[in-house]
């Protein structure tokens, strides 16, 4: 795949992205209409298309683990020196201490890893990336959940919350009733079952499923607006080239040389590893009400330098 070609594909991924944003920042659609045009990309057209991912995906002689195990290894690395680079390296509490440990290592796969992968590495690619998206959502939210108690109690801002079982309750509940997790399970199920994928049903699921691509990355831009560039911003740096140059890089050296795959999986971690940082940081800064900043500069900063870390990290995957 020559520069070109990557450019070709990276350019109008996160093109899109600024287009959204720009709409935002000029008034066109109002912030409602924003949010409404997430709700039906989150509830709807990304469910779906992980859905006829998983129903349709071939999978035989697949040993998912292989790129598990890289992934979230790495990324649970890369929490960690978040976690301390923001409590260390800028004196900040507990509290503040997790948020960049998220904004560190936690992926925008959803929005973006999934546009990326399915114009850089077609079917194959997101049959890949869904294997990452069915584990990286709850090991996440379950993370966040079982450390926001502890950084509160060492912050010495616990709250009652009644105690594990109460967490535990929480995050099941915010996982059985997620959009994206009912639509890989609801794959699986219809893979398992051995269900045709046929007929009139599933035509209108390819014309939603077809449109989630383009209006994730819009909603991603005009969602982005709302964020803004606050205080805080070295940090928002640091944590960015954490996200954007470390995770990726330590993910493409764990698949070569400790954990070998599939040449299509090692691009797939790696892509995956070197987007942007979700939303879910600064969803968990605003509970924490601490670090909304923090995370907010996190979101912006390594959305705009993904532009070209990705098209650098496709370029050296081809060269390898």
């Amino acid at each position: 795949m020559l520069v070109s070609e990557i450019t070709n594909i990276v350019l109008p991924v996160f093109g899109l992205i600024a287009v959204g944003y720009c709409v935002a920042w000029s008034g066109l659609l109002t912030r409602p209409a924003g949010e409404a045009l997430a709700d039906f990309v989150f509830v709807i057209a990304i469910p779906l298309l992980i859905f006829r991912t998983i129903a349709t995906a071939d999978f035989s002689g697949a040993e998912p683990w292989r790129i598990w195990l890289p992934y979230f290894a790495v990324l649970a690395v890369v929490w960690v020196i978040g976690d301390l680079v923001i409590r260390r390296g800028f004196g900040r509490d507990a509290r503040a201490g997790l948020v960049g440990g998220v904004s560190g290592s936690y992926s925008n796969v959803a929005l973006v890893g999934i546009p990326l992968v399915m114009a850089a590495y077609g079917h194959d690619g997101v049959v890949a990336l869904a294997l990452i998206i069915a584990v990286h959502m709850p090991v996440m939210m379950t993370a966040s959940a079982m450390l926001i108690g502890r950084a509160e109690r060492r912050d010495g801002a616990a709250e009652p919350h009644g105690g594990l079982a109460s967490i535990a309750r929480s995050v099941v509940r915010s996982l059985v009733t997620n959009p994206i997790i009912i639509g890989l399970f609801a794959g699986a199920l219809w893979r398992l079952f051995g269900l045709p994928y046929a007929g009139v049903p599933t035509i209108l699921v390819d014309r939603l499923a077809d449109v989630a691509a383009t209006l994730a990355l819009f909603a991603l831009g005009m969602s982005l607006r709302k964020y803004g560039i606050r205080r805080n911003i070295p940090a928002g740096i640091a944590l960015s080239i954490l996200k954007l140059v470390v995770m990726p890089g330590v993910v493409l050296l764990v698949t070569r040389h400790v954990v070998p795959m599939p040449p299509v999986w090692t691009k797939v971690a790696v892509i995956a590893a070197a987007c942007p940082t979700g939303v879910n940081a600064y969803l968990i800064a605003a509970r924490f009400r601490t670090g909304e900043a923090l995370a907010s500069n996190t979101i912006l900063i390594s959305t705009g330098f993904a532009v070209v870390t990705v098209t650098i990290w496709m370029s050296v995957l081809e060269w390898i």
